[in-house]
Protein backbone atom coordinates (compact mmCIF):
# COMPACT_ATOMS: atom_id res chain seq x y z
CA UNK A 1 0.00 0.00 0.00
CA UNK A 2 1.10 3.29 -0.73
CA UNK A 3 1.72 5.27 2.50
CA UNK A 4 -0.42 8.81 2.20
CA UNK A 5 1.94 11.39 3.93
CA UNK A 6 1.04 13.62 6.81
CA UNK A 7 2.15 17.10 7.68
CA UNK A 8 1.69 17.25 11.98
CA UNK A 9 2.54 19.94 14.02
CA UNK A 10 2.57 19.85 18.12
CA UNK A 11 0.94 23.08 19.65
CA UNK A 12 2.33 22.65 23.13
CA UNK A 13 5.63 21.74 24.24
CA UNK A 14 5.35 19.79 27.71
CA UNK A 15 4.39 16.25 28.93
CA UNK A 16 1.78 15.73 26.70
CA UNK A 17 3.68 17.03 23.52
CA UNK A 18 6.46 14.42 24.32
CA UNK A 19 4.40 11.27 24.53
CA UNK A 20 2.67 12.26 21.54
CA UNK A 21 6.22 12.54 19.72
CA UNK A 22 7.11 9.17 21.49
CA UNK A 23 3.64 7.23 20.18
CA UNK A 24 3.91 9.09 16.83
CA UNK A 25 7.40 7.03 16.04
CA UNK A 26 5.15 3.61 16.01
CA UNK A 27 2.71 5.10 13.30
CA UNK A 28 3.10 2.49 10.53
CA UNK A 29 0.36 3.07 8.27
CA UNK A 30 0.63 6.60 7.12
CA UNK A 31 4.04 8.81 6.86
CA UNK A 32 4.01 11.12 9.27
CA UNK A 33 5.77 14.48 8.29
CA UNK A 34 6.80 16.97 11.68
CA UNK A 35 6.27 19.94 10.72
CA UNK A 36 7.44 21.38 13.78
CA UNK A 37 6.01 22.58 17.04
CA UNK A 38 5.11 26.07 18.87
CA UNK A 39 4.58 26.86 22.00
CA UNK A 40 3.93 30.81 24.14
CA UNK A 41 7.34 29.73 26.17
CA UNK A 42 10.06 29.60 23.55
CA UNK A 43 12.67 28.56 26.66
CA UNK A 44 10.37 25.37 26.25
CA UNK A 45 9.74 25.22 22.89
CA UNK A 46 13.38 24.72 22.44
CA UNK A 47 13.77 22.50 24.81
CA UNK A 48 11.61 20.38 22.80
CA UNK A 49 12.22 20.74 19.68
CA UNK A 50 16.27 20.73 19.35
CA UNK A 51 16.91 17.47 20.48
CA UNK A 52 13.95 15.88 18.23
CA UNK A 53 14.98 17.97 15.43
CA UNK A 54 11.80 19.89 14.92
CA UNK A 55 10.99 23.50 13.78
CA UNK A 56 10.56 25.86 16.27
CA UNK A 57 7.72 28.03 14.79
CA UNK A 58 7.34 31.90 16.31
CA UNK A 59 4.00 32.27 15.20
CA UNK A 60 1.02 29.34 16.00
CA UNK A 61 -0.97 30.67 13.00
CA UNK A 62 2.06 29.70 10.49
CA UNK A 63 2.24 26.16 12.06
CA UNK A 64 -1.34 25.69 11.46
CA UNK A 65 -1.63 26.95 7.77
CA UNK A 66 1.31 24.37 7.26
CA UNK A 67 -0.26 20.99 8.97
CA UNK A 68 -3.03 18.72 8.25
CA UNK A 69 -3.15 17.35 11.28
CA UNK A 70 -2.45 19.30 14.73
CA UNK A 71 -1.85 17.94 18.27
CA UNK A 72 -3.52 19.96 20.64
CA UNK A 73 -1.29 19.70 24.09
CA UNK A 74 -2.01 22.65 25.45
CA UNK A 75 -3.56 23.45 29.14
CA UNK A 76 -7.34 22.70 29.03
CA UNK A 77 -8.29 26.69 29.40
CA UNK A 78 -6.89 26.94 26.29
CA UNK A 79 -8.49 23.99 24.14
CA UNK A 80 -11.48 25.53 22.76
CA UNK A 81 -9.88 28.68 20.88
CA UNK A 82 -7.45 26.75 19.40
CA UNK A 83 -9.29 23.80 18.48
CA UNK A 84 -11.48 25.86 16.41
CA UNK A 85 -8.95 27.95 15.42
CA UNK A 86 -7.60 24.97 13.55
CA UNK A 87 -11.23 23.27 12.46
CA UNK A 88 -11.83 26.85 10.77
CA UNK A 89 -8.62 26.36 8.13
CA UNK A 90 -10.07 22.25 7.66
CA UNK A 91 -7.49 20.72 9.66
CA UNK A 92 -7.64 17.22 11.83
CA UNK A 93 -7.33 18.51 15.45
CA UNK A 94 -5.89 15.47 18.23
CA UNK A 95 -7.10 17.18 21.41
CA UNK A 96 -5.47 16.45 25.15
CA UNK A 97 -7.70 15.63 27.92
CA UNK A 98 -9.85 17.27 29.58
CA UNK A 99 -11.74 17.89 26.16
CA UNK A 100 -13.13 21.70 27.62
CA UNK A 101 -14.48 22.92 30.40
CA UNK A 102 -15.39 25.80 33.15
CA UNK A 103 -12.11 27.77 33.73
CA UNK A 104 -13.72 30.86 35.71
CA UNK A 105 -15.34 34.10 35.48
CA UNK A 106 -11.91 36.07 34.80
CA UNK A 107 -11.89 37.86 37.98
CA UNK A 108 -8.90 37.96 40.45
CA UNK A 109 -11.28 36.42 43.07
CA UNK A 110 -12.82 33.43 41.46
CA UNK A 111 -12.61 30.60 43.32
CA UNK A 112 -13.20 26.58 42.42
CA UNK A 113 -14.52 26.10 45.26
CA UNK A 114 -17.34 28.66 46.32
CA UNK A 115 -18.83 29.42 42.36
CA UNK A 116 -22.17 28.14 41.38
CA UNK A 117 -21.61 24.64 39.75
CA UNK A 118 -24.46 25.13 37.69
CA UNK A 119 -22.70 28.24 36.08
CA UNK A 120 -19.75 25.83 35.69
CA UNK A 121 -22.38 23.60 33.65
CA UNK A 122 -23.52 25.97 31.57
CA UNK A 123 -20.24 27.23 30.57
CA UNK A 124 -18.90 23.70 29.71
CA UNK A 125 -22.12 22.71 27.94
CA UNK A 126 -21.79 26.15 25.82
CA UNK A 127 -17.57 25.59 24.98
CA UNK A 128 -19.11 21.89 23.88
CA UNK A 129 -21.10 22.92 21.33
CA UNK A 130 -19.16 25.66 20.20
CA UNK A 131 -16.63 22.99 19.49
CA UNK A 132 -19.05 20.57 18.00
CA UNK A 133 -20.33 23.35 15.73
CA UNK A 134 -16.93 23.91 14.40
CA UNK A 135 -16.09 20.52 13.63
CA UNK A 136 -19.71 20.39 11.49
CA UNK A 137 -18.86 23.10 9.71
CA UNK A 138 -15.02 22.02 8.80
CA UNK A 139 -13.66 19.32 6.93
CA UNK A 140 -11.34 18.35 9.96
CA UNK A 141 -12.10 16.17 12.29
CA UNK A 142 -11.86 16.20 16.15
CA UNK A 143 -9.86 13.14 17.38
CA UNK A 144 -10.06 12.93 21.38
CA UNK A 145 -6.92 11.70 22.79
CA UNK A 146 -8.36 9.39 25.35
CA UNK A 147 -5.67 6.65 25.71
CA UNK A 148 -7.77 4.23 27.87
CA UNK A 149 -9.83 3.80 24.80
CA UNK A 150 -7.06 2.26 22.78
CA UNK A 151 -5.41 -0.04 25.62
CA UNK A 152 -5.02 -3.07 24.75
CA UNK A 153 -7.80 -4.69 27.14
CA UNK A 154 -10.05 -2.29 26.54
CA UNK A 155 -9.99 -3.27 22.48
CA UNK A 156 -10.27 -7.24 23.25
CA UNK A 157 -13.41 -5.85 25.66
CA UNK A 158 -15.14 -4.11 22.97
CA UNK A 159 -14.32 -7.35 20.69
CA UNK A 160 -15.86 -9.29 23.59
CA UNK A 161 -18.91 -7.06 23.50
CA UNK A 162 -19.65 -7.05 19.82
CA UNK A 163 -19.06 -10.82 19.31
CA UNK A 164 -21.06 -11.78 22.58
CA UNK A 165 -23.88 -9.22 22.10
CA UNK A 166 -23.75 -9.26 26.71
CA UNK A 167 -25.38 -6.53 28.10
CA UNK A 168 -23.37 -4.78 30.32
CA UNK A 169 -25.22 -5.02 33.63
CA UNK A 170 -22.50 -2.70 36.08
CA UNK A 171 -18.87 -1.29 35.81
CA UNK A 172 -16.69 -0.10 38.22
CA UNK A 173 -12.64 1.75 37.85
CA UNK A 174 -10.57 3.98 38.92
CA UNK A 175 -7.59 6.06 38.04
CA UNK A 176 -5.62 7.17 40.80
CA UNK A 177 -1.86 8.18 41.54
CA UNK A 178 0.10 10.16 44.40
CA UNK A 179 -0.61 13.71 41.89
CA UNK A 180 -0.43 15.12 38.26
CA UNK A 181 2.97 16.41 36.54
CA UNK A 182 1.24 19.67 35.22
CA UNK A 183 2.76 22.82 37.33
CA UNK A 184 -1.03 24.24 37.08
CA UNK A 185 -3.16 21.28 37.96
CA UNK A 186 -4.51 22.28 41.21
CA UNK A 187 -6.02 25.77 40.14
CA UNK A 188 -9.59 25.40 38.84
CA UNK A 189 -8.79 28.40 36.21
CA UNK A 190 -6.18 26.47 34.41
CA UNK A 191 -7.99 22.63 34.91
CA UNK A 192 -11.49 22.78 34.85
CA UNK A 193 -11.32 20.67 37.71
CA UNK A 194 -9.64 18.80 40.00
CA UNK A 195 -9.53 14.36 40.32
CA UNK A 196 -12.98 14.31 38.99
CA UNK A 197 -12.03 15.82 35.55
CA UNK A 198 -8.35 15.58 35.94
CA UNK A 199 -8.36 11.76 36.73
CA UNK A 200 -11.77 10.65 36.59
CA UNK A 201 -12.02 11.58 32.92
CA UNK A 202 -10.09 8.35 32.04
CA UNK A 203 -12.75 5.37 33.57
CA UNK A 204 -15.72 7.66 33.02
CA UNK A 205 -14.45 7.56 29.27
CA UNK A 206 -13.48 3.84 29.15
CA UNK A 207 -17.24 3.56 30.98
CA UNK A 208 -19.47 5.59 28.50
CA UNK A 209 -17.55 4.33 25.29
CA UNK A 210 -18.38 0.61 26.44
CA UNK A 211 -22.04 1.39 26.35
CA UNK A 212 -21.82 3.11 23.12
CA UNK A 213 -19.99 -0.19 21.86
CA UNK A 214 -22.61 -2.24 23.73
CA UNK A 215 -26.01 -0.62 21.90
CA UNK A 216 -24.26 -0.37 18.48
CA UNK A 217 -24.00 -3.59 18.46
CA UNK A 218 -26.91 -4.96 20.09
CA UNK A 219 -29.54 -1.61 19.00
CA UNK A 220 -27.76 -0.10 16.21
CA UNK A 221 -27.42 3.16 18.21
CA UNK A 222 -25.32 3.85 20.96
CA UNK A 223 -26.32 3.76 25.03
CA UNK A 224 -26.20 7.35 26.46
CA UNK A 225 -25.62 8.27 30.30
CA UNK A 226 -28.66 10.00 31.77
CA UNK A 227 -28.08 10.89 35.54
CA UNK A 228 -25.14 11.31 37.76
CA UNK A 229 -24.43 11.09 42.04
CA UNK A 230 -21.15 12.31 42.60
CA UNK A 231 -19.18 13.41 45.43
CA UNK A 232 -15.99 15.19 45.89
CA UNK A 233 -13.41 15.67 48.80
CA UNK A 234 -10.19 17.97 49.32
CA UNK A 235 -8.80 15.97 51.86
CA UNK A 236 -4.70 17.12 51.88
CA UNK A 237 -6.22 20.26 52.37
CA UNK A 238 -8.13 19.33 55.32
CA UNK A 239 -6.28 21.14 59.08
CA UNK A 240 -6.04 17.50 60.03
CA UNK A 241 -4.39 16.21 57.14
CA UNK A 242 -0.65 14.42 58.24
CA UNK A 243 2.08 15.24 55.18
CA UNK A 244 4.37 12.96 55.03
CA UNK A 245 5.72 14.24 52.07
CA UNK A 246 4.94 11.26 49.42
CA UNK A 247 2.03 12.88 48.20
CA UNK A 248 1.42 16.31 46.34
CA UNK A 249 -0.42 18.84 48.21
CA UNK A 250 -0.33 21.98 46.29
CA UNK A 251 -4.10 22.03 45.14
CA UNK A 252 -5.44 25.15 45.86
CA UNK A 253 -9.23 25.21 44.91
CA UNK A 254 -9.79 21.68 43.25
CA UNK A 255 -10.49 18.21 44.81
CA UNK A 256 -8.23 15.65 45.33
CA UNK A 257 -10.65 12.53 45.85
CA UNK A 258 -13.93 11.74 43.78
CA UNK A 259 -16.48 9.34 43.42
CA UNK A 260 -19.30 9.17 40.59
CA UNK A 261 -21.98 6.84 39.97
CA UNK A 262 -23.67 6.88 37.01
CA UNK A 263 -27.14 5.49 35.51
CA UNK A 264 -27.55 4.97 31.58
CA UNK A 265 -30.56 4.95 29.67
CA UNK A 266 -31.08 1.61 29.64
CA UNK A 267 -30.94 1.73 33.76
CA UNK A 268 -27.44 0.40 34.31
CA UNK A 269 -25.02 1.51 36.20
CA UNK A 270 -21.29 2.52 36.66
CA UNK A 271 -19.47 3.38 39.44
CA UNK A 272 -16.10 4.91 39.22
CA UNK A 273 -13.43 6.74 41.48
CA UNK A 274 -10.50 9.31 41.05
CA UNK A 275 -7.86 10.52 43.12
CA UNK A 276 -4.19 12.24 43.98
CA UNK A 277 -4.31 9.95 47.46
CA UNK A 278 -2.71 6.72 46.14
CA UNK A 279 0.75 5.75 46.73
CA UNK A 280 2.73 2.96 44.41
CA UNK A 281 2.01 4.24 40.72
CA UNK A 282 -0.45 4.76 38.66
CA UNK A 283 -3.76 2.74 39.64
CA UNK A 284 -5.90 2.59 36.51
CA UNK A 285 -8.44 -0.59 36.35
CA UNK A 286 -11.69 -1.12 35.03
CA UNK A 287 -14.31 -3.89 35.38
CA UNK A 288 -16.96 -4.75 33.55
CA UNK A 289 -20.11 -7.13 35.00
CA UNK A 290 -22.00 -8.54 31.87
CA UNK A 291 -24.97 -11.10 31.35
CA UNK A 292 -22.56 -13.56 29.67
CA UNK A 293 -18.59 -12.54 30.62
CA UNK A 294 -17.07 -10.65 33.60
CA UNK A 295 -13.68 -8.97 32.82
CA UNK A 296 -11.03 -6.48 34.79
CA UNK A 297 -9.15 -4.22 32.38
CA UNK A 298 -5.52 -3.76 34.07
CA UNK A 299 -4.14 -0.67 32.27
CA UNK A 300 -1.89 0.34 35.39
CA UNK A 301 -0.30 -1.82 37.17
CA UNK A 302 0.25 -4.56 35.58
CA UNK A 303 2.12 -8.43 35.98
CA UNK A 304 3.48 -8.68 32.70
CA UNK A 305 6.60 -7.79 34.47
CA UNK A 306 8.00 -7.89 37.98
CA UNK A 307 11.37 -7.34 39.06
CA UNK A 308 12.78 -7.34 43.12
CA UNK A 309 15.74 -5.43 44.24
CA UNK A 310 16.98 -5.44 47.62
CA UNK A 311 18.70 -2.00 47.09
CA UNK A 312 17.02 1.05 44.56
CA UNK A 313 20.89 2.26 43.83
CA UNK A 314 20.73 -0.72 41.66
CA UNK A 315 17.94 0.40 39.25
CA UNK A 316 18.99 4.52 39.45
CA UNK A 317 19.12 4.27 35.55
CA UNK A 318 16.43 2.44 35.12
CA UNK A 319 12.83 3.68 34.11
CA UNK A 320 9.86 1.30 35.93
CA UNK A 321 6.91 2.86 35.98
CA UNK A 322 5.34 6.04 35.87
CA UNK A 323 4.87 7.73 39.63
CA UNK A 324 6.25 4.61 41.89
CA UNK A 325 7.39 6.19 45.08
CA UNK A 326 10.39 3.89 45.34
CA UNK A 327 12.22 1.20 43.30
CA UNK A 328 13.26 -1.04 46.39
CA UNK A 329 11.54 -4.08 46.97
CA UNK A 330 8.82 -5.84 44.46
CA UNK A 331 8.24 -3.51 41.44
CA UNK A 332 5.53 -4.17 38.48
CA UNK A 333 7.69 -2.95 35.55
CA UNK A 334 6.00 -1.78 32.68
CA UNK A 335 8.07 -2.90 29.51
CA UNK A 336 6.64 -0.75 27.15
CA UNK A 337 4.12 1.72 29.07
CA UNK A 338 2.69 3.29 26.01
CA UNK A 339 1.85 -0.22 24.28
CA UNK A 340 -0.18 -0.84 27.30
CA UNK A 341 -1.65 2.00 27.89
CA UNK A 342 -3.10 2.68 24.23
CA UNK A 343 -0.70 5.74 23.20
CA UNK A 344 0.49 4.22 20.33
CA UNK A 345 -2.72 2.74 19.34
CA UNK A 346 -4.92 5.54 19.69
CA UNK A 347 -1.76 7.56 17.17
CA UNK A 348 -2.37 4.94 14.48
CA UNK A 349 -6.43 5.25 14.35
CA UNK A 350 -5.78 9.08 14.43
CA UNK A 351 -3.59 9.21 11.42
CA UNK A 352 -5.50 6.15 9.44
CA UNK A 353 -8.38 8.48 10.18
CA UNK A 354 -6.95 11.57 8.64
CA UNK A 355 -5.29 9.73 5.89
CA UNK A 356 -7.80 7.55 4.73
CA UNK A 357 -10.92 8.44 5.98
CA UNK A 358 -11.37 5.90 8.79
CA UNK A 359 -13.39 6.07 12.01
CA UNK A 360 -12.56 7.20 15.14
CA UNK A 361 -12.89 5.78 17.59
CA UNK A 362 -12.51 8.36 20.73
CA UNK A 363 -14.21 11.29 19.08
CA UNK A 364 -16.07 14.46 19.85
CA UNK A 365 -19.35 13.08 20.70
CA UNK A 366 -17.74 10.29 23.18
CA UNK A 367 -15.29 13.79 24.62
CA UNK A 368 -19.09 15.67 24.43
CA UNK A 369 -20.85 13.39 26.73
CA UNK A 370 -17.56 12.46 28.99
CA UNK A 371 -17.41 16.01 29.75
CA UNK A 372 -21.33 16.89 29.65
CA UNK A 373 -21.09 13.88 32.45
CA UNK A 374 -18.30 15.56 34.80
CA UNK A 375 -19.66 18.92 34.79
CA UNK A 376 -23.07 17.19 36.17
CA UNK A 377 -21.40 15.76 38.73
CA UNK A 378 -20.20 18.59 40.09
CA UNK A 379 -23.48 20.20 40.54
CA UNK A 380 -24.05 16.66 42.08
CA UNK A 381 -21.38 16.74 44.48
CA UNK A 382 -21.83 20.82 45.08
CA UNK A 383 -25.48 19.14 46.47
CA UNK A 384 -23.76 16.76 48.82
CA UNK A 385 -24.72 13.77 45.94
CA UNK A 386 -28.10 14.30 44.73
CA UNK A 387 -28.56 12.66 41.41
CA UNK A 388 -28.49 15.11 38.70
CA UNK A 389 -29.49 14.53 35.26
CA UNK A 390 -27.09 14.64 32.10
CA UNK A 391 -27.69 16.51 29.21
CA UNK A 392 -25.88 15.03 25.95
CA UNK A 393 -25.73 16.44 22.47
Amino acid sequence: MNKKSIRAGFIGSGFAAKFHYDALQRVFSTKVELVGAWSPTREKLEAFTSPRGLKAFDDMDELIAQCDLLHICTPPVTHEPIVVKALQQNKHVVVEKPFTGYFGDGTPGFNGDTFPKEQGLAAAMESIQRMLDAEKQSKGVIMYAENWVYAPAVQKQRELLEKTGAQILWMHGEQSHSGSHSLTYGQWKFSGGGSMIGKGCHPLAAAIYFKHVEGKARHGKAIRPVSITARTHAITRMPTFKNEGYLRTTYQDTEDLAMMHLVFEDGTVASLFAGELVLGGVHNWIEVNTTNHRTICHINPNTAMQSYTPSQSHFDNVYVVEKTETKQGWSYISPDEGWFAGYQHEMENFYRAAAYGEAVESDSRLAADVIATIYAGYVSAERKGAETAITVF
